[in-house]
């Protein structure tokens, strides 16, 4: 396409981009504060997930539709960097949209397995694969590191019980749930597209940010930071980007304080200045110093008595 026609399309695109960036962040915000499970251990959590189950229905549901949306900005950028790029790749056009589609789905299905685990573990049907004697040993190294009275206050003992026995009795119910977890019938559809999905989309992240830095469609501040967030994302750091997003989508619709770089509107990549070219560009003057008019005079006279 031709630059006009770049500029067109990426304009008839920006606010159903941007609405959808934004939808997505608010719906992750609020999914974080819908969220009521909570628990230090494996068993605790499984408990507050059968006690929560359609807080943990409606919060998956949530985040997997944002991490769907962020298909869109994510579209719309490489859209933009390729218009003004032949060097980059159009086959990886696939792995922008299928990314946050397996999360979308791995983070949806998560609920169901989430619950499918809490249902077994509270009905007594997890078995726990951890020995009383190695229960035991660990327990005592617990407490041999903690202190009696921290290793106390950690396991809270009922009437009657000792600390040991609560460690002991705590380690057995988090083998049970952690068991029943990974023996939900959609764990492991869970766990592959939510790795899949995590991986791709740090890759299609970092990717795009680095050529959005290249072509100018991304400050080298802002270029880097999406960079770094997608690494970040590998290491469960997603919430982070959300300030990322949340940037894109003013920056599409040029809402920004500073406005948008200058390769959005000329349609066509306009690279930021390195270094050693903004030395060179400080150093030239700003005004060509214009002759003195006496002194041209002067020199007109001379060379006509000569």
């Amino acid at each position: 396409m031709s630059p006009q026609e770049t500029r067109e399309a990426e304009s008839r695109w920006a606010l159903p981009t941007a609405l959808a960036t934004f939808l997505a962040v608010v719906l992750i915000v609020v999914s974080a504060v819908l969220n009521s499970v909570s628990g230090t251990g494996d068993a605790e959590v499984l408990r507050s997930v059968d006690a929560h189950g359609g807080s943990v229905t409606t919060v998956a549901l949530m985040q997997g539709l944002a991490f769907l949306l962020l298909a869109v900005p994510l579209v719309y950028l490489f859209r933009a960097i390729r218009a003004r790029s032949e060097r980059v790749r159009p086959q990886l056009i696939g792995l922008v949209v299928v990314a946050p589609l397996f999360l979308a789905i791995s983070t949806g299905l998560s609920g169901a397995a989430r619950q499918e685990a809490a249902d077994q573990f509270v009905a007594g049907e997890a078995k726990s694969t951890l020995s009383e004697k190695k229960a035991k040993e660990e327990c005592a190294s617990d407490r041999k590191d903690e202190g009696a009275k921290d290793f106390a206050d950690e396991y809270e003992p009922k009437q009657g019980e000792s600390a040991q026995a609560a460690c002991e009795r705590r380690k057995g119910e988090d083998d049970e749930a952690s068991n029943a977890l990974s023996d939900a019938s959609l764990a492991p559809l869970v766990t592959g597209l939510g790795v899949a999905g995590g991986l791709g989309l740090a890759i299609v992240l970092f990717y795009c940010c680095l050529w959005a830095m290249r072509t100018g469609l991304l400050s080298r501040f802002w270029g880097s930071l999406g960079m770094a967030l997608g690494i970040a994302i590998l290491v469960g750091l997603l919430p982070l980007a959300l300030i990322w997003f949340a940037y894109f989508g003013l920056l599409v619709l040029g809402k920004l304080p500073g406005g948008r770089p200058p390769a959005w509107e000329a349609g066509e990549a306009v690279p930021w200045p390195t270094p050693g070219e903004k030395a060179a560009a400080e150093l030239e003057p700003s005004e060509r110093v214009e002759a003195d008019p006496d002194d041209a005079e002067e020199k007109r006279k001379r060379k006509q008595r000569e």
